[in-house]
């Protein structure tokens, strides 16, 4: 369920929703990161960084939340790979698995519809990926935070370990903040 605005149910994503999950990563970026990345930005992160990966789908770890009338309102997973951001698109990505004793899980790919931001579905969506990896044995989570979304992962537990400049195709550069979440028992 929702915030006070918004009903909404969180299910696992199916290869069927990626034309819907791609339209709803193009609606978040180009309308929640304005005040954080120029349009040049956004549109190059669209192109590789930004974008549906298909083996959070087949690894049953991808969430979207859906409206009563099927609209996507967001969508978030984690993972049990090695890769820590991007799309399909994106070419460096490795499905190698992780180990849970040694390695933290990834928290991935989320966004949320820019009229529906801030109602509570992104820590919906991050509480239900913790939930899972902790019962899958992990110890702790890492992400790669985009500038509008650091806010909300510092508020859920997350600490930034750096910052990292990443190019994009179009020739522009995207920040992002990695950051880690230990889960104690």
């Amino acid at each position: 369920m929702g915030g006070n605005t918004v009903a909404y149910t969180l299910r696992k994503a199916t290869l069927a929703d990626k034309p819907a999950l791609q339209a709803l990563i193009q609606a978040s970026a180009r309308g929640l990161s304005g005040d954080h990345y120029t349009p040049e930005v956004v549109e190059g992160a669209l192109a590789g960084a930004f974008g549906v990966d298909s083996d959070l789908i087949h690894d049953q770890t991808y969430f979207v939340a859906e409206e009563a009338d099927g609209l996507f309102v967001g969508c978030g997973g984690w993972s049990r790979r090695m890769t820590l951001f991007g799309g399909d698109a994106r070419p460096d990505r490795s499905p190698q698995m992780l180990d849970p004793a040694r390695d933290p899980a990834r928290i991935r790919a989320f966004f949320v519809h820019p009229q529906r931001a801030r109602q509570g579905i992104g820590r919906a969506l991050l509480e239900a990926c913790e939930a899972e990896a902790r019962a899958a044995g992990f110890q702790a989570l890492e992400l790669m935070g985009t500038l509008p979304g650091v806010p909300l992962y510092r508020a859920l537990g997350f600490h930034p370990t750096g910052e990292v400049l990443h190019p994009l195709p179009n020739g522009q550069t995207i920040a992002f903040v990695p950051m880690r979440k230990e889960l104690v028992a």
